[in-house]
C-alpha cells in the first residue's frame, strides 16, 4: 500500500499524504522519470535527496527530481499536496 492517494489533473500528478501517514511509511525511493514536482499545500514537510540534507517544503516550491536519483519525504504538520509533471 502507497503513503499517499493520487489522481490526474491536466496532465499532472495530483498526489496527497495524510497527516497520519507513519513516517517509517516515507522511505528512500527513485522514479524512472524526471519529475518536477510543486508543493500545493503542507507545513514542515522536508525533501532529502541522496547525499544531501533535507531542505524544508515551503507552498510554492518547485523542485526537480532527476530520473534514479535516490530521494524522500519527510512526514510535517499538515497534510501534504503536490503537483508531479513527469517528464
Amino acid at each position: 500500500m502507497k503513503p499517499y492517494t493520487q489522481h490526474i489533473e491536466d496532465g499532472y500528478i495530483i498526489r496527497e499524504f495524510d497527516i497520519d501517514v507513519l513516517s517509517n511509511e516515507l522511505v528512500w525511493h527513485r522514479d524512472e522519470r524526471d519529475r518536477t514536482v510543486e508543493i500545493l499545500e503542507g507545513e514542515g514537510w522536508r525533501l532529502q535527496m541522496d547525499n544531501s540534507l533535507p531542505i524544508n517544503l515551503k507552498v510554492g516550491d518547485v523542485i526537480k527530481i532527476p530520473k534514479e536519483t535516490f530521494h524522500r519525504v519527510g512526514k510535517g504538520k499538515t497534510k501534504l499536496v503536490i503537483k508531479i509533471k513527469e517528464e
